[in-house]
């Protein structure tokens, strides 16, 4: 199993970045996923979720309307894209795949938003 991000790095704030997550080794279509992020000295916390078929996305109140999460099941990738980014942003930033009791995390891809 394998569960990768990619597209993170240093922005102003304002700017915008499109994480990826890229998995395998999973029936990526049968799982939820979501993107999670955790600051320094904070607890991680979610970002975004969309459903197995990509039918119902949700968001944390901090980033709706500028944050969009979306999935190809086709290409086993899910992505979040990040628009009007902040400083309060910055974090690292991981996907989780979730069905039933199964699992995965990535290694997580750091997002910094600084002038």
């Amino acid at each position: 199993v394998r569960v990768v991000e990619s597209g993170g790095g240093l922005v102003q704030p304002g700017g915008s970045l499109r994480l990826s997550c890229a998995a395998s080794g999973f029936t990526f279509s049968r799982y939820r996923m979501s993107w999670y992020r955790q600051a320094p000295g904070k607890e991680r916390e979610l970002v975004a979720a969309i459903t197995s078929a990509g039918g119902s996305t949700n968001y944390a109140d901090s980033v709706k309307g500028r944050f969009t999460i979306s999935r190809d099941n086709v290409k086993n990738t899910v992505y979040l894209e990040m628009n009007s980014l902040k400083p309060e942003d910055t974090a690292v930033y991981y996907c989780y795949a979730n069905w039933g009791m199964n699992d995965y995390w990535g290694q997580g891809t750091q997002v910094t938003v600084s002038s």
